[in-house]
């Protein structure tokens, strides 16, 4: 089955589509959804870090379903070994010889659940899976299937029973969301829905496949990208590094990151070129959780969301003219 080839304004409309569908099982987080899909439509991972029972799992479930993707979920707990997650090799009576067995990150969309319930030698075994699509054991590299997103949710730090996700891991995610608590009409929307639907859970549509999503994300490469825009990634992702509040700054991973996904949300803007404001609207979620604070803001309790937020007010803006980029 081939790829289609999809023009930015293509993406846009069936990406609204895609929102409108998701949006019937997870109420009132518009803004979070559009963030996933850009991310999706990126090809980068997703962590989405918040308490228990605000829609994280449902999210992952109800995009695999609407994209048409082989999903699975791995339910990270303490005990759990890096071949639950990526498989290992099981003797065959039949053969008389070593098979190897795929874990569930053999899927399209992994739902990482909890991830960081597990410590970090199990976390690492995401590591390859995640940054190259693909698997090695035994000397031998196993392709991941295509596409490959893994959408991980995580509880608070704070919360007992947790471990830190180690820095290679965050890096590899293209951005890390919070959703937050409902506001009081959106909840008594989806309690409403609940009632009237007589049933615990939405029935969603397949509104695309695997193929049709690698198209979609094919048209991001038509999306233009002026010089000014990319000078503009490299002086935000270099003010982490220099900035006083900050004891490890972004990596080059975290400005590759940054303009693909402003790439796609210029998309679902209608736009097939960036301006600013898109790299602004990703900036948060995308370089947050790639620095470290130093120790001492803890204490006085600044988040790293804060710190990007105020180097976003101090790095100039370019002008860029929209009329002046190239349309391929």
């Amino acid at each position: 089955m081939t790829d289609s080839t999809f023009t930015p304004a293509q993406t846009a409309g069936r990406s609204g589509l895609i929102l409108d569908e998701v949006e019937r099982a997870v109420v009132g987080q518009r803004q979070a959804l559009e963030l996933v899909l850009i991310a999706i439509l990126a090809g980068s991972h997703v962590l989405i870090e918040d308490l228990p029972g605000l829609g994280k799992t449902l999210t992952a479930r109800s995009f695999a379903r609407v994209l048409g993707l082989d999903f699975k979920r791995i339910q990270f707990t303490p005990d759990l070994l890096p071949s639950d997650v990526i498989g290992a090799p099981i003797y065959d009576q039949r053969s008389g010889e070593m098979v190897f067995r795929p874990g569930p990150v053999f899927a399209q969309l992994v739902l990482a659940d909890e991830i960081n319930r597990t410590p970090p030698k199990t976390q690492a075994a995401l590591l390859e899976a995640m940054g190259e699509g693909q698997v090695s054991m035994d000397g031998q590299t196993r392709p991941l299937p295509q596409p490959f997103i893994v959408l991980a949710t995580a509880n608070p730090i704070e919360y007992e029973g947790t471990y830190d996700l180690p820095e290679a891991q965050l890096d590899r995610f293209g951005m890390r969301l919070r959703f937050g608590y409902l506001q009081g009409a959106d909840e008594a929307t989806m309690l409403q829905r609940r009632l009237d639907r007589a049933a615990d859970e939405v029935v969603l549509r397949a509104l695309t496949g695997p193929a049709e999503l690698i198209g979609l994300r094919g048209s991001l490469e038509q999306v233009e990208v002026s010089p000014d825009v990319v000078d503009y990634v490299v002086a935000l992702v270099g003010a982490t590094r220099l900035n006083t509040q900050i004891q490890v700054g972004a990596s080059p991973r975290g400005g590759l990151f940054l303009i693909q996904l402003a790439r796609a949300h210029a998309v679902l803007r209608g736009r097939d070129y960036v301006i600013p404001d898109d790299v602004k609207a990703v900036a948060i979620p995308v370089l947050a959780h790639r620095i470290t604070l130093r120790p001492e803001l803890w204490v006085r309790k600044v988040s790293a969301d804060d710190v990007i937020a105020r180097i976003l007010t101090s790095v100039p803006v370019p002008r860029t003219d929209p009329e002046g980029l190239v349309r391929k």
